[in-house]
This record gives C-alpha cells, structure tokens and sequence, in this order.
C-alpha cells in the first residue's frame, strides 16, 4: 500500500483510501468540483476532483473506502492529489486497520505510565478523583486511552489525547523540580484532567469530529463540568480545592481569544497553559515537517498559517 507520509510530487498513485470528507464547491469560473479529504493510518491528504462527472469517477460519499487514481501536486507548500479516477469499493477488499491513523507510541505503556503520576499524587482528595476517572471508570478510561486530542493540527489520531495529556503532565513535573512555588499535586492533576472534556467533545473515529455538545459546550467547559459531577461524589472533597482544579482547567489556553473561558489567576494555571501550547506546537511541527514538502529549488515550506510565518526544518 502507497500510505500517504510518502507522498511526493510528482507521483502518481492508485490505491485504496477511507474518504474523511467530501464537500462539493464551484471554481471562480462557474465549474463544479469536488474536494475530499482521503486518510490512512498516516495521515490525511487534500483531493480534488476538478470534473466530478468526468468517466471514471463513482459516486461515492464520506466514509466510504474508494480506490483513486490521481497525480501527487504541491500547492502553497502542501501536498494534494489531482484526481483522475474513483472507484467505491467493496468490503474485503481493504483492511480497516490500514487507515485509521495511530500513534507511533505504545498506548498501553503511556497508560501505564499515566497511572504512575496517579499514583504519586499526595493529596487524598485529587488522588481519589484521578482514579475515579482512570481507574474506576472502566468505560472512561478505556476512551480516553483510543480517543484522538483533535480534529486536526495535533494529535489528531488514536491515542493521540493520551500522548498529549501524558506529555504536558511530564513537562509539569518538570516544572516542580525549577519552580518550587508550583503545586505539584494540583498542576499534575490538571494536566492530567486537562483535556478529558475530548472524549466528549469529539467523536471516536474513523469520524473524529465533532459532537453535538462538542460545538455548543467545548472540551474546556465539559471537562470542567464532568471535574465537578466526579468530585460531588467524593465525600469532604475541599471546595476550594475545586475551585483551584476547574480554574486551571478552564484558563488552560491561556488567552481568551484561545477559547479559555478564563485567564490564567493562579501560577499553576499558568504553568499548564505553557506546557499544553508547548506540546500542541512541537506535535504540530512534527506533523507539518512529515506531511509537507518544499518547492523546488527551496527549503522554505511555504507561509503556515497556525504560526503566521514560512516555515522550514533546520539544516543537518
């Protein structure tokens, strides 16, 4: 199978993907077209189909798997395919686990790894709730161990909310052993809590997208919402204890044009928004450097518009 983190311009492909999306438009000019966004356990690809009644080209619909035949281009620094066939095919004829994309981590080692920073938590009170969550709530956990961080830019994949809650709670308890004002406790129970409101927010895949209460609520105040339904059932739980716990949770953004409903107040709550902005960064970097190719005769990839400037990967 030709997976996707391999394309090249240039090429030209005929394979098996799983259509993500498919949404029809019209070119300045007055011509229909469709655009599809093809996916396999690496990555995702832009498609476009300039002449969608064109002989070849089958009907077909999202999440439908459909073997193409198209050209590999670059446009702005980002791979596309220019589609010349489709064809929708039959069960048995792929395999599921090909295209649905996965981290390149064990999942069940960073799980176990999670329940370590659990299980060094001090407080009787956020330890009880941690393992409400992660060890009571079979169900919960077990969602939270497959369920992606996000529709796209980072850690968009299976596992992908455990690799980024397990990395921003390692780079929290990093941030104890510089900062000793930090509540260790509190902070790592906030990253740990910080993003669960996605396994809510979010739909499992292959539709990775986005819920009913995801658009009206968002993962920040979910998850807030479900700290606090989990914590009414621990009996003593300090209220402001609480408070200090959904205040980091809700300010984790770390700026209101970000979506937090809050900024940061506490130092903790500070802490967490650096450490979630620095792994959502670096992750998306990672992704934009696999997927991404510079145009001839340069290095530069091109303006991106999540960092607001032409990016390039560093000289060897």
């Amino acid at each position: 199978m030709k997976y996707i983190e391999t394309f090249r311009e240039g090429e030209k492909i005929a394979d098996i993907y799983l259509c993500k999306h498919k949404t029809s438009a019209v070119t300045k000019n007055g011509k229909p077209y469709d655009s599809a966004i093809l996916q396999d356990k690496t990555g995702t690809v832009d498609a476009k189909i300039w002449d969608p009644n064109s002989l070849g080209i089958d009907d077909f619909d999202a999440l439908d798997y459909v073997e193409v035949v198209a050209d590999v281009v670059v446009f702005n620094g980002v791979t596309q395919l220019n589609v010349k066939r489709v064809r929708k095919v039959s069960e048995g004829e792929y395999d599921p686990k090909e295209y649905l994309p996965v981290s390149d981590k064990n999942i069940d080692e960073m799980f176990a790894e999670l329940l370590k920073f659990v299980g060094s938590i001090k407080n009787t009170y956020l330890k009880t709730l941690l393992e409400k969550f992660f060890v009571e709530d079979v169900s919960f956990a077990k969602k939270f161990k497959n369920h992606s961080a996000a529709k796209s830019v980072h850690h968009g994949f299976i596992g992908g909310l455990l690799e980024h809650s397990l990395s921003v709670t390692k780079m929290c308890d990093f941030y104890c052993t510089q900062y000793p004002i930090l509540n260790r406790d509190l902070l790592l129970t906030a990253a740990m809590l910080h993003d669960m409101g996605k396994v809510y927010e979010l739909s499992p895949f292959p539709i990775n997208d986005y819920t009913d209460e995801g658009q009206l609520l968002g993962h920040i105040i979910i998850g807030s919402e479900q700290v606090g339904i989990k914590a009414s059932g621990i009996e003593g739980f300090p209220p402001k204890v609480l408070s200090e716990l959904k205040h980091c949770i809700l300010a984790h953004h770390g700026e209101l044009e970000y979506g937090s409903p809050k900024k940061p107040a506490l130092v903790e709550a500070v802490a967490l928004s650096f450490a979630d902005n620095t792994d959502a960064k670096m992750q998306t970097m990672k992704e934009i450097f696999a997927s991404a190719q510079p145009a001839e005769g340069t290095e530069w990839l091109g303006f991106n518009r999540l960092f607001e400037s032409n990016l390039r990967k560093t000289s060897k």
